[in-house]
């Protein structure tokens, strides 16, 4: 991916249509999405296929032709602006596999965690306006969220600098075991060049370690520009001798040359700040400090 990173969609603006759709695992039939209306009524944009993203086929939201005809409705209406994925679980990657491909038109595209698959997909379709994100949590939150899909400036994001040096690049952000289960396939973008941003849920530190050592030992992470984490939540016992998680990611991360900033308030858990993919960026090792450049002439 280009340094300057992809394409992006024009911001949202008042009337904008947003179709929700579910590519993972079934939600709860007594789920309400009221607050989520509201957020986007009060930003003036139309949310509308919530009725559609109930459904259930075994442990999926509906069989996998489904979930592809779903998405396939969502990318290629011309009305439709942005697509909000819900749920999560399991199953973007069977939508891929499936046969959904992306149409050559950048569209903004929200989600996390198993989504993490359709909006690496995107970027390797050489599409801008993927948001790793929620559409769900505390207000700043999604303030954050909106302005981004607004395009609007948004503020910097500060962990904890742990290799020094700074770095500019286009913007990648990703589940670290999703992204481990695209290795191989042509929906996972090239790396190089990029600011890589990782997260994870309840992967015990030797497994971390383990998903890491196949992307250093793959190549993977050759001409990195420089690497970033979130939230790696792991609530397990630890046993004698482990690594901590932070001791397991700046020991696997560390010494790949280029700036590493732990701790950024984004992943599972809250906050989830919003960061876009395919965006230059700036990481700061020495502040912890991660930034978004806006360039000139853009929204």
């Amino acid at each position: 991916m280009a340094r300057n990173g992809l394409p992006q969609p024009a911001p949202l603006r008042p009337g904008s249509r947003i179709l929700a759709v579910n590519p993972g695992t079934w939600l709860p039939k007594d789920l309400t999405f009221m607050a989520l209306q509201q957020r986007c009524a009060a930003e003036g944009w139309r949310l509308e296929g919530l009725d559609g993203v109930l459904g259930q086929w075994r442990y999926f939201s509906g069989t996998d032709s489904t979930r592809r005809r779903q998405m396939e409705e969502a990318w290629t209406d011309p009305a439709v602006e942005a697509v909000l994925y819900v749920g999560a679980g399991w199953g973007s990657a069977r939508v891929l596999e499936a046969g959904f491909r992306f149409p050559k038109r950048p569209r903004w595209a929200l989600g996390f965690s198993d989504c993490s698959a359709l909006l690496l997909a995107q970027c390797a379709a050489g599409l801008g306006g993927a948001i790793h994100g929620s559409s769900g949590g505390p207000e700043q939150q999604w303030r954050r969220t909106a302005d981004l899909l607004a395009g609007r400036a948004v503020a910097d994001l500060k962990g904890r600098g742990v290799r020094p040096g700074w770095a500019e690049g286009a913007l990648l952000v990703t589940n670290l075991t999703v992204a481990t289960h695209l290795i191989g396939t042509p929906w996972l973008p090239s790396l190089r060049h990029t600011i890589l941003v990782l997260e994870d849920v309840e992967e015990a530190p030797y497994r971390v370690d383990r998903m890491l050592t196949q992307w250093r030992t793959s190549g993977l992470l050759d001409g990195v520009a420089g690497v970033a984490c979130g939230r790696f939540s792991w609530t397990g016992e630890a046993e004698p001798g482990d690594f901590s998680m932070s001791e397991i990611l700046e020991e696997r991360l560390g010494d790949l040359g280029v700036p590493l900033v732990l701790d950024l308030p984004l992943g599972h858990g809250l906050p989830n700040q919003a960061l876009p993919l395919g965006v230059p960026a700036r990481l700061d090792g020495s502040q912890g400090r991660l930034s978004l450049i806006r360039q000139t002439g853009s929204s």
